[in-house]
């Protein structure tokens, strides 16, 4: 397990000096999006992509979610990771009304995640937060929105290393 972690803590160092061009088109593609925008667009592109987050199936409102909360963010928030024909699919449960910036931050990675393999979601640059909430101001939320990243990161690790296990 230690390896495992090892090596998700060397893809993470990896991504982190990764030049926007060499990272999955859909995440290269919302970072261009972003930088082209002034503050005033990045706040009406987040409060549209806060009405596009993906709803929580029924089947995850009953579960014991412990081990899908995101305890680093002020607002609670809670991440579901399916894993299927070794393609990553999140699903986040957040209140859109109370942090719509969080629910944007959350719809726009998502989008570009979503149906991946679990190497889109390790490509996730280091600076992501940053890059996306550039000059909107809310550098208070960035702590909590790079431990969402942190915990898709973690997600996609553990798939990774199980779908390397399922192949040998």
């Amino acid at each position: 397990m230690q390896a495992h972690l090892d090596s998700v803590n060397m893809s993470n160092q990896t991504a982190a000096t990764t030049q926007v061009s060499e990272i999955p088109p859909s995440l290269a593609k919302v970072l261009r999006r972003f930088r082209a925008m002034g503050r005033e667009e990045k706040m009406a592109a987040l409060l549209q992509y806060a009405r596009q987050l993906e709803p929580l199936p029924a089947r995850y409102e009953a579960i014991d979610r412990t081990n899908f909360v995101v305890p680093e963010c002020q607002t609670r928030v809670d991440i579901f990771p399916v894993v299927n024909d070794g393609l990553m699919h999140y699903y986040a449960d957040v209140n859109v009304r109370q942090s719509p910036t969080v629910a944007a931050f959350l719809a726009l990675t998502l989008q570009a995640v979503n149906d991946q393999p679990p190497a889109v979601t390790l490509a996730i640059p280091a600076d992501f937060v940053s890059q996306v909430m550039e000059s909107v101001g809310l550098h208070a939320r960035e702590t909590g929105l790079s431990a969402m990243v942190a915990r898709l990161k973690r997600y996609a690790g553990e798939a990774q290393l199980s779908l390397n296990d399922n192949n040998r």
